[in-house]
């Protein structure tokens, strides 16, 4: 019989977080709404490592309003962080991308063909607003993919608009993008409601990938709970995920 809580932490942790590579995190130091400095990184990182994670893609915010982060303002967050697992020793790999909302300002990013921040080749992550989805994110989509690049979504799950007619999410994937689901999201973290999203979008084979979506330590938290592994267990144990290994 399965049994989870006799366990020691160490074996929880190896077999029940569900890949080794987060594709999606906030742990850049002091670039968005995630970690405010190197010193909370190092320990968002540690944190990780501890659940068996070995590399991260840091996927900090670009949105038109708040956040107009360009690859040199990652790349320079990016640079102070891996200077700082070097000094200290910590063997962990972390890279960057970028999570992109698609607004205005991404729009014009693709009109005037800036090179955009890939997860892989030319994997883009981006994500909604949560008050209201794009106007035109069918032609959005259709000029991403004209652009060149292949568009994962950032949890649909928690979209509020999508949680009334779950086929909009199959509407998604016929429109060409791929889909990613927070781990939090199965822990009801964010509501029941999304709870079952995910749910529905795992039942029935929508999503490509998972992702911490990590910004900060009560994220941590939630992760490390031996219930919310368990959660991790159910859900996802039995397909091996995307992960940019």
């Amino acid at each position: 019989m399965f049994s989870f809580f006799k366990k020691p932490k160490e074996q929880l942790v190896s077999d029940f977080f569900p890949f080794t590579t987060d594709m999606h995190s906030h742990i850049l130091p002091g670039i968005d709404d995630g970690s405010p400095n190197v010193e909370t990184s190092i320990q968002l990182i540690k944190g990780l490592m501890a659940l068996g994670v070995k590399k991260s893609i840091a996927t900090p915010h670009v949105i038109s309003d708040l956040y107009r982060n360009t690859p040199a303002t990652i790349k320079n967050a990016l640079g102070i962080l891996q200077n700082e697992l070097k000094n200290q020793d910590i063997q962990f790999e972390v890279s960057a991308a970028a999570e992109y909302m698609l607004d205005s300002y991404f729009i014009e990013l693709l009109n005037e063909e800036e090179k955009l921040m890939t997860l892989q080749d030319n994997i883009i992550l981006t994500e909604f607003s949560y008050a209201s989805a794009p106007d035109n994110y069918e032609k959005i989509s259709f000029a991403i993919q004209m652009a060149g690049y292949k568009p994962i979504l950032a949890h649909p799950e928690r979209y509020p608009y999508f949680l009334n007619d779950f086929k909009n999410y199959n509407r998604l994937i016929d429109l060409g993008f791929m889909l990613q689901v927070n781990l939090l999201s199965l822990t009801g973290y964010y509501g029941k409601q999304t709870l079952k999203a995910a749910q529905y979008l795992l039942d029935n084979g929508l999503v490509s990938y998972v992702g911490s979506d990590m910004h900060h330590e009560r994220h941590l938290m939630m992760l490390q709970d031996p219930k919310s592994l368990h959660q991790f267990h159910k859900y996802l144990s039995s397909r091996n995920w995307n992960d940019f290994s």
